[in-house]
């Protein structure tokens, strides 16, 4: 059973974990440094970057994340989980986004989407109040793009898209992470 974290300060962690039970991980929330501890995995889930921000801060999170992604744990992030990944943020993905980058709440839409790894046909993306990725550094693969702009990507052992995949039916996303440990081992 591969053990994920599922950072669990703000944002729909729960639909993240519910997910990845379905797929026969053991998801562990994850609030303090501690709950970081012997994890083979972790998702960064979207929700208001602000917030995550100063939830990390608070708790003292901030360095622990980045020793335990910068070892090679396969991470996943998604919509502000991307933005927390960034070069302004955490600075583990050298990544530069755009918060709100397709609009307000009432812009929020689905799309069907290529992403590259991924088999099976397009893959149902729900964008709500969605960034994107405005700069890319060399190493940083282009996974996805939406009108141009990139919504998906990869560098190394971190996977971070603009979208939310746990609010659909689709495991693939999350699968692509737990092979990713299968390959980190």
């Amino acid at each position: 059973m591969k053990r994920v974290g599922v950072l669990a300060l703000q944002g729909d962690f729960e639909a993240h974990a519910k997910v990845l039970l379905e797929l026969g991980a053991t998801p562990r929330v994850v609030r303090t440094p501690e709950d970081l501890d012997g994890l083979d995995a972790l998702v960064i889930p979207g929700g208001e970057s602000t917030t995550m921000t100063l939830g990390i801060e608070r708790e003292g999170l901030a360095e622990p994340l980045r020793e335990l992604v910068s070892r090679g744990t396969p991470t996943l992030g998604t919509c502000a989980g991307l933005i927390m990944l960034d070069r302004d943020h955490l600075g583990l993905l050298d990544v530069t986004s755009r918060r709100n980058a397709f609009g307000r709440q009432l812009s929020s839409f689905e799309s069907d989407i290529e992403l590259d790894g991924i088999e099976g046909g397009p893959l149902r993306a729900v964008f709500i109040r969605a960034p994107w990725i405005e700069e890319t550094g060399e190493d940083v693969e282009v996974l996805a793009e939406v009108d141009g702009h990139p919504v998906a990507v990869r560098e190394g052992n971190i996977i971070a898209v603009a979208f939310h995949p746990e609010l659909t039916d689709d495991p693939r996303l999350h699968r692509l992470l737990l092979e990713s440990v299968r390959a980190h081992a």
